[in-house]
């Protein structure tokens, strides 16, 4: 047994560099989608709300994680070997995004940091929601398989860094309709597929659609509307929502906040 492991192990191929490709089945598209989500991935990280005294290594790995976890998740769900495993132009731009992020967040002022974030998160969601539906198409999944794959792409490495954070993922939470400008950019580009338009303007398009939505909802502050909220429920100081007993239909917490509990005060014991 021993012996056929030793000899199974030199026949294995020697381990290379890999190949740096720009361009080819999709890799340009890509490329740019991985990028733009590195540097939002190290600009999410010097958020006050992200923050959690990270090394600059640690930026960095968010950087990484927000560029390439959206693809790996793609990949894997289509049983491929991920893009950024095999092409080293991947790891090696995020990371060089990952450092621009980084000096940009530690020399600027918060204002324009977060204008420049959501600039470029607008940027990298319909890239990487186009390029999901693309891959998706190709290996025969199906419309709605498509479009789920259109939006676990451009998301996945959102989610990755918030709950590496202590953070409720974005997914969750109303956010300028983050989830459905990645679902809308894949079903107009899968409508200019189905009626056979060029890629090379079906793409484009499709992101210049999703990106404009997005920056329209950012700027008119659309939100998704919230579930109903359960019965006796309040939303705590620090936005936790919490459940409190009911008493005339208020809960006690509620009617102290509100002052109308004698001899009780908002901030008494």
């Amino acid at each position: 047994m021993i012996a056929e492991i030793m000899a199974a192990g030199t026949t294995t191929s020697p381990v290379g560099f890999g190949s740096f490709k720009i361009t080819g089945q999709h890799t340009f598209f890509d490329l740019i989608a991985a990028t733009t989500n590195a540097l939002n991935g190290a600009l999410l990280a010097r958020r006050p709300d992200h923050y959690r005294n990270f090394t600059v290594v640690g930026i960095l790995l968010m950087a990484l994680i927000g560029g390439i976890g959206g693809g790996i998740s793609r990949d894997v769900m289509l049983a491929d070997i991920p893009a950024a495993l095999l092409n080293p132009a991947y790891i090696t731009l995020c990371l060089a995004a990952g450092l621009v992020g980084y000096s940009v967040a530690f020399a600027s002022g918060q204002l324009f940091r977060e204008g420049l974030f959501q600039f470029m998160t607008s940027l990298s969601l319909p890239w990487y929601a186009v390029v999901g539906a693309m891959k998706a198409t190709e290996h025969g999944v199906p419309v709605l398989g498509a479009l789920a794959i259109a939006i676990v792409g451009p998301t996945a490495g959102r989610y990755i860094i918030d709950v590496s954070c202590g953070v409720t993922p974005k997914q969750l939470v109303r956010g300028e309709w983050f989830v459905f400008t990645a679902f809308l950019t894949g079903a107009v580009w899968l409508v200019f597929n189905a009626v056979g338009l060029n890629n090379w303007i079906a793409a484009p398009v499709a992101v210049l659609i999703g990106f404009a939505f997005r920056m329209a909802a950012l700027y008119r502050a659309w939100e998704e509307p919230l579930a109903k909220e359960p019965s006796g429920a309040y939303i705590h100081d620090d936005g936790r929502p919490l459940l409190g007993r009911k008493l005339h239909k208020k809960s006690e917490r509620e009617l102290k906040l509100l002052g109308l509990v004698p001899g009780d005060r908002p901030d008494g014991p």
